[in-house]
C-alpha cells in the first residue's frame, strides 16, 4: 500500500504533467469517458489538478494506463490490473533500445523477418516520404556502424535541413565536427544492444512512420545484402510518439553533451490510428512477407 502512495504522489506532483484528459485519451486508445470512470470507482489515474480543475497528465500516466490495457489483454480483471500496474509504477522500466521499448510499449507490433536489402529499401521510401512531405518532423536513426552512416550522410544532410531536429546513432570513433547541416551524432557505447539495431523514426503530426529492426545472430557466412533483420514497422502515431521519445531519452543517457542542445518529445496530440490506417498498415505488411518469400 505505501508503495502505491509514494508512485501516487510522486505523479500528482509531477511539473512534467501537461496533457490534458484528450490527450491522455488519444496516446492510449482509452476514451476520455472511462478514464473519468476509472478515476471515480478506482482512483486512478489520478491526475494533476490545475486551479480551474482541469485534469492534467504526465507521460507515467500515459506509461501505467497502458499496463492496465495490456494487463487486461492478458486476463486480469480490471482491479487487478490497475492494482499490478501501480505496484509496478514506482520502478518502470528503462528502455536500453528502440526496439525493445517498442516491443514492450505495443505488444501487437507483429515482428518480420527480412533481409538488409528489403530493409533498406523500405527505409529509404520512409526517408523520401518524410523529405517530401513531413512538416518540421524530429527525425531519429540508428546505423550499427558509422560507416553505414557515412554512404547515407547526403541523404541526411538534405533530411536536416528542413526538420525541426534530427539525430543518428552509431558507433563514432570520435564525435565530428558538425555544420549547421549536419544531424546530431550520438556514440552507442560497445555494450548497448543498440549495436545491433537498424532504426528509422519520423515523428511529424502529418506524416508518423517508424521501423525499427535487430540483427538476428548468426550470420557469418551472409553477403551483406542477404543478411537477415527481424523488423516491425508502424505508422501509428503513439507507436510513433513511444519510439521518438526512447530515443530522445537514449540519446541523453548515451551522449549528454552531444544532447543537450536536442529539443524535449514532441508535445502535438498522437491521435489513434484510423480503421483505415490499420487496414493499409496489415495489408502492407502481407505484402513484405510475400515479397520476402518471392
Amino acid at each position: 500500500m505505501l508503495s502505491i502512495m509514494n508512485t501516487v504522489s510522486r505523479i500528482t506532483q509531477d511539473p512534467e504533467a501537461t496533457l490534458s484528459i484528450s490527450d491522455l485519451a488519444a496516446r492510449t486508445g482509452v476514451t476520455a469517458t472511462t478514464v473519468r470512470t476509472w478515476e471515480t470507482r478506482h482512483g486512478f489515474p489520478e491526475p494533476v489538478r490545475l486551479p480551474g480543475r482541469h485534469r492534467r497528465y504526465s507521460e507515467e500516466h500515459v506509461s501505467l494506463v497502458k499496463q492496465v490495457l495490456q494487463r487486461r489483454a492478458d486476463g486480469l480483471t480490471l482491479e487487478a490490473a490497475i492494482a499490478e500496474a501501480q505496484r509496478d509504477g514506482s520502478r518502470t522500466p528503462v528502455d536500453r533500445s528502440i526496439y525493445a521499448g517498442l516491443r514492450r510499449l505495443h505488444p501487437h507490433l507483429a515482428p518480420q523477418i527480412l533481409r538488409k536489402s528489403t530493409l533498406l529499401a523500405l527505409t529509404h521510401a520512409i526517408e523520401d516520404e518524410c523529405c517530401a512531405r513531413a512538416e518540421n518532423p524530429l527525425l531519429v536513426a540508428s546505423f550499427q556502424h558509422e560507416r553505414y552512416f557515412d554512404r547515407a550522410r547526403a541523404r541526411y544532410r538534405d533530411l536536416t535541413r528542413t526538420s525541426r531536429s534530427t539525430v543518428v546513432f552509431a558507433n563514432f570513433a570520435d564525435a565530428p565536427k558538425r555544420g549547421r547541416e549536419d544531424p546530431t551524432v550520438i556514440h552507442v557505447p560497445v555494450t548497448a544492444p543498440m549495436r545491433r539495431e537498424w532504426t528509422l523514426i519520423c515523428d511529424a503530426p502529418d506524416y508518423p512512420a517508424c521501423l525499427s529492426a535487430w540483427e538476428l545472430p548468426g550470420q557469418e557466412g551472409k553477403s551483406d545484402a542477404d543478411r537477415l533483420f527481424e523488423a516491425i514497422w508502424s505508422l501509428e502515431p503513439g507507436v510513433v510518439r513511444d519510439a521518438s521519445r526512447i530515443g530522445l531519452q537514449l540519446a541523453h543517457q548515451f551522449s549528454p553533451e552531444e544532447a543537450e542542445g536536442l529539443p524535449e518529445p514532441p508535445t502535438w496530440n498522437a491521435p489513434p490510428a484510423s480503421p483505415d490506417l490499420i487496414a493499409a498498415t496489415s495489408l502492407f505488411g502481407r505484402l513484405l512477407a510475400y515479397l520476402e518469400r518471392s
